[in-house]
């Protein structure tokens, strides 16, 4: 694993995420897509395992359903081809972005 698909794993993860079960994952795995998906699969599963609404009147109230569905919308993003990833690219294997330069027409 190159330090552009580390970053990237962090990036979309979060900084706090073991970079050594990272390492051991794409070894694995040989994908950054599948890691990520592996790790935000695990941390929804791991959510859902538990009540996602706990009300205690008067005293607190916990929603962890938000939460939860913004995995499911990560998940669903990163299941789908178009979505870029470092490895993935069609040359080098990096994500490639380009900048159009719009001008104005002269008025006739």
């Amino acid at each position: 694993m190159d330090e552009t698909i580390r970053r990237w794993l962090l990036a979309t993860l979060g900084p706090a995420t073991d970079t050594t079960d990272l390492a051991s994952r794409y070894t694995r795995l040989q994908s950054a897509r599948a890691v990520a998906l592996e790790v935000l699969r695990e941390r929804l599963a791991a959510l859902l395992a538990q009540p996602l609404k706990v009300t205690v009147s008067g005293v607190v109230s916990i929603d962890n359903s938000g939460n939860a569905a913004a995995l499911e919308r990560a998940i669903t993003d990163l299941e789908d081809p178009t979505t870029p990833v470092p490895g993935e690219g069609p040359d080098d294997g990096s994500a490639r972005s380009a900048v159009i330069y719009l001008h104005e027409r002269p008025r006739r």
